[in-house]
């Protein structure tokens, strides 16, 4: 019912900024509680942050909190992450991640549309 696709990655030094976007298709994304993963080979999809439907309510992984902000523009069909203070240990693929619903959500189960990831690499 919804298509994502993530851009904004790329190849940053350590302390660094980045900000990831999430299109959304379709014209009922205010429907949706947005996420963002991360993963890195070898490791479980990992939870980055979440933003209720109206975008009022947000909830971000301690490794994130204080460095990254997540926001949506309904009118836009957007997410946006904003990744501030880049560490090496945020070097990962991001994925957008969608599910109907009202309140934010942690874990990868949670949700049912997910895009195709956009690379992040954070050189030290």
């Amino acid at each position: 019912q919804v298509q994502l696709v993530e851009s904004g990655g790329g190849l940053v030094q350590a302390g660094e900024s980045l900000r990831l976007s999430c299109a959304a298709s379709g014209r009922t994304f205010s429907n949706y509680v947005m996420g963002w993963f991360r993963q890195t080979p070898g490791k479980e999809r990992e939870f980055v942050a979440s933003v209720s439907r109206n975008g009022a309510g947000t909830s971000y992984a301690d490794s994130v909190k204080g460095r990254f902000t997540i926001s949506r523009d309904n009118a836009k069909n957007t997410m946006y992450l904003q990744m501030n203070n880049l560490k090496p240990g945020d070097t990962a693929v991001y994925y957008c991640a969608a599910n109907v619903g009202i309140q934010t959500r942690t874990t990868a189960p949670q949700y049912e549309y997910w895009g195709q990831g956009t690379q992040v690499t954070v050189s030290s």
